[in-house]
């Protein structure tokens, strides 16, 4: 018998002992998987990357989950590393949920190379196949032309700031690299052309670039690369010079520590509210210990009125405010006057700042964190009750060997109740960690 027959018969052996992973393998065709306790773990075994929701098919919000899955599955398995998606109904394959301790629905859990962590980033299908790609990209990607650059960039897509390397040591990005990984792209570019110079804007290496895709907004820096002034370069620049305040930036600033020099306008899209715009990027390229942020009343009136903005504020207003239930004004410049120059008017609201002529005032409102996770005062009150019966309910009945049905998947209308965490995990998106109650 010939080695070649032998070889034929352990691979037609191994199809018949393990029928699912072959099936399971060629279906990565876009959509989405129906899992079982049958098909489970050889699922799990057959692909590199894959995503299980874990659901119950009377929950809400699993059902309106499932459409975004539907979505993102095609996009997720046509990657350079595909990711396919699964889902398993836990209520009725009972077996599979109490071996992940899954305990509320829907969960999902990104299995790398078998292993399990838990996903908490964005679930709108967009959002989703932005952040799963970073998890499973390498931490540092290496680019030895302009081509394999160009290629990058257009992979990586303009959610996430991108770093470039440009004749740097991938060594001395990699710990940042992993530290930021959720909020950022990183690479080092070993060969590059003069082209690539002019393109990115730098005139010597080693050189760290840094672009916004989605603002239009580049930085480089040339050094020193010790941890301090590389850390604090690269955390600085994880948002863009002049940050418009939605719930999403609110969220990145919520990682920030710096103060944030805030300006209300009537409507970010009028023109003279552009040509101010550019100013505060200028302003803020020479006071990177600050953050500059803007807000229009037409965009976004509920937290411009916080700040006392009404109809008879004199716009652009401008405060210093560092995310909790007070704010100041520099006294004589509580808004710029648009018929004089607003440069120098801007540069003498930050001397004042400096020198500490403010009158401190409390906002009208919600706090920081109030409107980081869009929720009032008086639902936090409502869900640590709620919390608590549950716990209650828990404990009494640890003997019962059906576990409890929750269904956690906040309201999604913006990924607003999505959890997040402190970007100082270095795998905040994934981690292998225990379940807490």
């Amino acid at each position: 018998m010939s080695w070649l027959s032998i070889l034929s018969g352990l691979l037609l052996l191994l199809c018949i002992l393990k029928p699912g992973i072959r099936s399971l393998a060629d279906r990565l065709d876009g959509r989405v998987l129906e899992l079982d306790d049958s098909n489970f773990h050889s699922a799990i075994s057959s692909f590199d990357y894959i995503l299980v929701d874990f659901y119950a098919p009377w929950c809400g919000h699993c059902q309106r989950l499932s459409p975004q899955l539907d979505e993102a599955a095609p996009v997720l398995a046509g990657l350079k590393d595909p990711i396919a998606v699964a889902k398993l109904n836990a209520d009725k394959f009972t077996t599979v949920a109490r071996k992940y301790e899954i305990d509320g629905y829907p969960t999902l859990k990104l299995f790398k190379h078998g292993v399990p962590g838990d996903y908490h980033g964005p679930r709108k299908a967009h959002k989703l196949v932005s952040h799963l790609k970073k998890i499973v990209a390498p931490d540092v990607s290496i680019l030895g032309s302009d081509s394999a650059i160009s290629d990058f960039v257009e992979a990586a897509g303009t959610y996430f700031p991108i770093y470039i390397g440009f004749g740097l040591d991938e060594m001395v990005i990699s710990h940042l690299a992993i530290k930021y990984k959720r909020k950022a792209w990183f690479s080092v570019a070993k060969d590059f052309s003069g082209d690539a110079m002019v393109l990115y804007d730098f005139d010597k290496v080693p050189a760290l670039v840094v672009f916004h895709p989605n603002y239009n907004q580049q930085s480089v820096f040339y050094g020193p690369f010790e941890d301090e002034f590389l850390g604090d370069f690269i955390k600085q620049n994880l948002i863009p010079l002049a940050v418009p305040m939605n719930h999403e930036t609110l969220k990145l600033l919520s990682d920030d520590d710096r103060k944030i020099v805030l300006t209300i306008m009537e409507d970010e899209n009028e023109e003279k509210s552009q040509k101010l715009i550019k100013l505060l990027k200028a302003a803020a390229s020479a006071n990177r210990d600050l953050v500059f942020g803007y807000v229009g009343v037409k965009q976004w009136d509920e937290f411009a009125n916080t700040f006392g903005a009404n109809e008879n504020t004199n716009f652009p207003k401008l405060i210093i405010w560092n995310g909790d239930e007070q704010y100041f004004t520099v006294i004589g410049y509580e808004s710029l006057d648009e018929e004089e120059d607003q440069s120098s008017q801007i540069s003498r609201f930050l001397e004042g700042y400096r020198e500490g002529r403010m009158e401190k005032k409390m906002i009208k409102g919600p706090s920081f964190m109030d409107y980081m996770n869009v929720i009032g005062i008086a639902a936090v009150f409502i869900i640590v009750f709620l919390v608590a019966i549950l716990m209650l309910i828990r404990r009494l009945s640890t003997h019962d060997d059906n576990k409890p049905h929750k269904d956690i998947y906040a309201d999604d209308d913006d990924d607003e109740g999505e959890e997040e965490r402190s970007a100082e995990s270095p795998e905040s998106d994934y981690e292998v960690r225990k379940k807490e109650d």
